[in-house]
């Protein structure tokens, strides 16, 4: 598959292709891989995200495979032992961010019983696409603003609307795949998306 037309962003040959070609705007309703995502873009904050993906592994392992229950009742010791832990990025306030973000996320969890479903809340009818957006150059629109509002309201850290643009990117609430990319196209044909006017 490497000569089918992609977005512009992905085309390493390598992992970042990887990513887009088998995950990057699938559609998602999984709760512990969209606390995959939150977290590694918490991580990511400052960084690549082609970083990210080559530490995901290292993440994986330090975070018992993001197992936002087991996270959220981390103490001190699992603080220290994250931060020695091979590959991971080593700042004190964003492994504590997402250790606190876990029990957020429980929250969340209880009260909307999917975080699919929390993020309907704010989409209505999902998946998205934005028109205006087919021509790049867009990191945030209203819909994030709101979203990371709340998150910001319940207590979540590292989750500004940028940061949570691109979930709703990586996690398939908007598909952002450039005009003529493989994936978007075949994105498009698997699901009925909702057309969104204006930004």
């Amino acid at each position: 598959m490497q000569d089918l037309p992609r977005c512009g962003w992905c085309q390493d040959g390598g992992l970042m292709q990887a990513y887009h070609d088998e995950e990057w705007g699938l559609p998602l309703d999984d709760d512990r891989m969209h606390f995959e995502y939150l977290m590694m873009e918490v991580m990511q904050c400052g960084l690549s995200w082609r970083l990210m993906l080559e530490r995901r592994e290292a993440f994986r392992r330090a975070f018992d495979g993001f197992d936002y229950e087991r996270v959220a009742d981390y103490g001190p010791g699992e603080e220290a032992r994250i931060l020695q832990q091979p590959g991971m990025i080593r700042s004190p306030r964003k492994i504590r961010a997402v250790i606190h973000n876990a029990g957020v996320y429980k929250t969340i969890l209880a009260e909307w019983g999917s975080f699919a479903a929390y993020l309907a809340s704010f989409a209505g009818n999902m998946p998205l696409i934005y028109p205006a957006h087919e021509h790049g150059g867009c990191a945030s629109n209203a819909l994030s603003d709101r979203i990371s509002a709340d998150l910001r309201r319940r207590g979540m850290k590292y989750l500004g609307s940028v940061t949570v643009y691109a979930h709703l990117q990586a996690s398939g609430v908007i598909n952002d795949h450039e005009p003529g990319c493989w994936r978007g196209r075949q994105l498009r044909e698997r699901y009925e998306y909702s057309i969104c006017e204006g930004a």
